[in-house]
């Protein structure tokens, strides 16, 4: 199916071309251009909302909005677009998290003509690889991404900004080098070379093959996810970037390791997928309990919601890995939820450091009684990232580990000790996030900083942001199927397509089995697995 109009090209070209305005706009003092640029957010904003509510069906688990013309032919690059249940939620989430993000840089005054054309260039990169469906396209849009936020970080970041803006690159660029290693091997693999996503999943890969090539996308998008011990790069560019930059950082950009570890790992590799899920969720569930009991030691406000972030997105690597619909399902809310949450709160703590210039949190205090209405909002963004019922934290982390816990791909101990873990993290979650609350917004007023700043409530504008963020993950967490019916019929379908390769690989020796690349523990007898796949 080819669409008349090409709405995806005008979605990702939008902000990108607009963008190239900003240097001939006059302004002196940077507030037409940041108008500019919330009007250009905005506007593509509303296109995205427009093309699927329009032009896209709820329930097709097929590729909608296809668009495939030749770029360069000559080293077979297309300009191949599409969307499905996979990445719709997150174009979405993509567009409301950048446009507000653009928002929330209201007070930038330094060089803001430079800032908003990164800020806009980002939008457009993110949309792309969400909707690209050629391998080495989505590689350059994956790059396109990563220059704006280096330049983000070093040029309006924290008094580390250059460490923290070098140690991002060198970490994101090294790994992309993965993927487009994997990729040209990928596509001249066989008799035919393409990139076409869906032309590359078909074809018939050895194993051992394919167990390489997951391997290698793995490292590229498990330091963007980021996975414990690729993590490292992510609480100091959370520590140094401006807050508009960490809720574009944590809201969108690390959803896009998650979006392509299904997409690619999952979808293309499925056979090195049953090997490599083990791994997956022994991953997760240390990410989950490790970053944890990092945060507690963290008295930097956003370095111990980086690590949150960390845990979070592990549930992610559990749900990945669970062989069933609802552990799926799970992980693509949370990766939704998160981006909202995640959002919400590093947002909400850049509102706290414009008001004390600090983010030691032994150096606030008291601040409920002069910012009752932060003090809420944080408070509700805290709700939300433990999991409090009736957030959408709650439904997506309570999808996982029903996900995991109810799979019989895996034994009952390995179960058991998974799901423990990540209960383990759950009841951290709410420790660390909660003497954070305390720390901040009780106890005695630290009386230097009172006598130094003055600390003013949210205004109308940053409530706006707060609640624009907060609606919908109380709207989600009341009723799931807000999220959960743009991308069922796809997780169900990617489920089945796993779940499919299982009672061959229950078939084989356990000899054999044990020989494979990677060890895993024992899967179900094959009985159970062929009449659950079927």
């Amino acid at each position: 199916m080819t669409t008349q109009f090409p709405w995806l090209t005008t979605l990702i070209l939008f902000p990108l071309l607009a963008s190239l305005a900003i240097p001939f706009l006059p302004d002196k003092y940077g507030k037409t251009v940041r108008s500019y640029a919330l009007g250009v957010g905005l506007t593509e904003f509303t296109l995205i909302i427009y093309t699927f509510w329009k032009h896209y069906t709820l329930g097709d688990s097929g590729f909608q909005l296809v668009e495939n013309y030749a770029w360069i032919p000559q080293i077979g690059l297309n300009w191949s677009l599409a969307v499905d249940g996979l990445s719709m939620p997150l174009v979405i989430l993509t567009g409301l998290v950048t446009t507000l993000a653009i928002f929330a840089s209201w007070k930038i005054t330094y060089r803001p003509r430079l800032f908003y054309f990164l800020m806009l260039t980002m939008y457009s990169a993110q949309i792309g690889v969400f909707v690209a469906q050629d391998l080495l396209l989505f590689f350059l849009m994956w790059e396109l991404e990563l220059v704006p936020v280096y330049l983000l970080i070093a040029t309006w970041g924290g008094q580390r900004r250059q460490y923290a803006a070098t140690k991002f690159i060198l970490y994101t660029a090294i790994a992309s080098v993965f993927i487009l290693v994997a990729a040209l091997a990928m596509a001249f693999y066989g008799d035919t070379v393409t990139f076409n996503m869906q032309e590359l999943g078909m074809k018939d890969y050895s194993l051992s093959f394919e167990l390489l090539m997951y391997a290698a996308f793995l490292i590229a998008f498990g330091v963007k996810l980021p996975i414990f011990p690729l993590h490292t790069w992510l609480p100091d560019a959370h520590s140094e970037a401006p807050a508009p930059v960490s809720m574009i950082l944590a809201g969108v950009l690390l959803k896009m390791a998650g979006y392509a570890l299904i997409r690619i790992n999952i979808e293309m590799l499925s056979n090195a997928h049953v090997y490599f899920a083990p791994v997956l969720a022994v991953l997760g569930a240390v990410s989950v309990v490790y970053a944890s009991l990092t945060a507690f030691a963290q008295t930097n406000l956003k370095r111990r919601l980086a690590y949150s972030s960390i845990a979070h997105m592990g549930f992610v690597l559990i749900g990945i890995s669970a062989f069933t619909e609802l552990g799926l399902s799970g992980a693509v809310l949370q990766m939704v939820s998160h981006g909202l949450i995640a959002a919400t709160l590093f947002f909400l703590a850049g509102v706290a450091y414009d008001r004390t210039h600090t983010l030691m949190m032994d150096e606030m205090g008291g601040m409920a009684k002069q910012m009752p209405t932060v003090f809420a909002l944080f408070t509700a963004g805290s709700m939300a990232s433990l999991a409090l019922p009736g957030m959408s934290g709650f439904v997506s982390e309570i999808s996982v580990f029903l996900g995991f816990a109810t799979s019989d791909a895996y034994s009952t101990p390995f179960k058991v000790a998974i799901v423990s873990l990540a209960a383990i993290g759950v009841i951290l979650s709410s420790i660390y996030l909660l003497s954070m609350l305390r720390t901040v917004f009780y106890g005695e007023e630290n009386a230097e900083l009172v006598s130094h700043v003055t600390l003013t409530d949210a205004q109308p504008r940053e409530a706006f942001i707060a609640l624009c963020l907060l609606i919908p993950i109380i709207g989600i967490g009341v009723y799931p199927k807000l999220a959960t019916q743009t991308y069922d019929a796809k997780t169900v379908e990617v489920a089945a397509q796993v779940r499919q390769v299982l009672p061959v690989l229950a078939e084989q020796p356990l000899d054999q089995f044990k020989r494979s690349v990677i060890a895993s523990p024992a899967i179900g007898d094959s009985k159970n697995l062929i009449s659950a796949a079927n």
